[in-house]
């Protein structure tokens, strides 16, 4: 099994090709906008897989049953089943998000890369010992994480942008009904240079240097089908002091999400479908957003902690509803209903109303923190690699969206990269490969 300039995924051969109404900031008359201005501008076989127990962090993970739990958890989970992993696995400590263009030739060149990537990211989320040619070949491994490679809770999850079912490889009929281009909506800012992508990776582990090693082995073992378009590194911060790990505005980031551990909801709210506008091929995969979301830190952190918790309508410290005492206590806006503790327009009233029109709109969230430095300016560049898995694009994630529209948050926060995709099903066996439906 080759792709298109590479040979054998564990012996590759040299490539030619490229390598892959509030009280806010505007009521005192200050806006990010202007203090700001430009800046955001100028801004082989391999083993299977073996589900072995792995020693936790100390700190506690969020409650089991509260939504992806962060947790050093498991040394591997399995590469087959039915959906992929990464989606309702336990939140790992490091990710990357890697956009590519494909670059394949034809149908055929596309089926092979697919094929090569699957086997390479088989082998790399089971670890194992790499192939050895001697020491006069060039080394199939890079060797950053040793001689014998660990699968450290590696997950690679594949998923599809709308641009690959141009008429570059036959699969316009294939295409999911629902996935376009992102959206640009009001408040964002976004670089399309920075944006959507033919194939997305996003590759989670319990260390770094592991999804290091993993981007340079998927990157080296498809050269030729593959290059990069974008690239997003981030960091899961272990729950400080307990509960829901807290985002770089210093709120806990993820504690209403739906529980991964009913199966019926996960059908709901995260799994497609096969039937009615959706292709057959779609069962078991998931819509895939993800948003880079710049977060003014530096105006933020001159803002008072009343106004912020106003704003999200959480406590900071405790990250509960301002109607609550706990973290995971349910807001109840119900017993709110003048908005008097909880205003209509902070994060959490807007995001989950709690109706029953709104229960089939939740999503599943998966994001990660990032930390880029500075930008030209020499502003701060950080914020959340924001990641939802949905069943339906537009019920979920698109309408939630839109009432988040000119919330107050979005003096301090600026979405400027990121895409739709399609999570495609799981690899089921030995035989199967990422995709393989899409082709019948």
């Amino acid at each position: 099994m080759t792709t298109p300039g590479t040979g054998c995924p564990f012996h590759p051969s040299p490539a030619s090709g490229p390598a892959g109404s509030p009280s806010t900031s505007r009521d005192r008359g200050v806006s990010r906008r202007g203090l700001f201005g430009g800046a955001l501008g100028a801004a082989a076989s391999a083993p299977a897989a073996v589900l072995l127990a792995g020693a936790a962090r100390g700190d506690s993970p969020s409650p089991s049953g509260s939504g992806v739990e962060v947790t050093d958890g498991a040394a591997s989970y399995p590469f087959h089943g039915e959906h992929q992993a990464g989606i309702l696995t336990p939140q790992q400590s490091a990710a990357a998000y890697v956009s590519f263009d494909v670059t394949a030739e034809d149908r055929a060149g596309l089926r092979e890369l697919l094929q090569t990537l699957t086997t390479t990211a088989r082998f790399l989320t089971s670890g194992g010992t790499p192939p050895d040619d001697g020491l006069l070949a060039t080394a199939w491994d890079n060797g950053v994480v040793g001689p014998e490679v660990a699968a450290d809770g590696l997950t690679v999850t594949a998923s599809v942008g709308s641009s690959l079912f141009d008429d570059r490889f036959g699969l316009a009929k294939a295409k999911p009904a629902r996935l376009r281009p992102m959206d640009e909506f009001p408040n964002d800012a976004l670089d399309r240079s920075i944006c959507d992508g033919d194939l997305l990776l996003q590759l989670c582990a319990h260390h770094p240097d592991t999804v290091n090693h993993a981007v340079r082995q998927l990157m080296r073992t498809t050269r030729g089908g593959l290059q990069v378009r974008w690239r997003q590194d981030g960091f899961q911060s272990p729950p400080r002091p307990s509960g829901t790990p807290r985002n770089l505005l210093g709120f806990k980031d993820g504690t209403a999400n739906p529980s991964v551990d009913d199966a019926k909801l996960m059908d709901d709210l995260v799994w497609t479908h096969g039937g009615g506008a959706e292709p057959a091929w779609v069962e078991g995969g998931s819509y895939h957003v993800v948003r880079k979301i710049r977060m003014l830190v530096e105006f933020w952190d001159r803002v008072s902690v009343r106004e912020q918790e106003t704003m999200f309508g959480r406590d900071k410290a405790s990250g509960a509803p301002l109607t609550g005492a706990e973290e995971f206590d349910d807001p109840d806006f119900g017993k709110d209903a003048t908005g008097e503790v909880i205003r209509f327009d902070a994060h959490i009233r807007l995001a989950n109303p709690r109706t029953v029109d709104t229960e089939k709109q939740r999503f599943l969230r998966r994001s990660f923190n990032y930390d880029a430095g500075t930008d030209p300016n020499g502003q701060l560049d950080m914020g959340l690699v924001f990641t939802a898995f949905n069943q339906d694009l537009e019920r979920q994630f698109v309408t939630v969206q839109k009432r988040l529209i000119d919330e107050p948050l979005v003096d301090y926060i600026s979405p400027v990269g990121g895409g739709y995709f399609f999570a495609l099903p799981g690899v089921r066996s030995e035989d199967d490969w990422f995709g393989r439906e899409m082709f019948t």
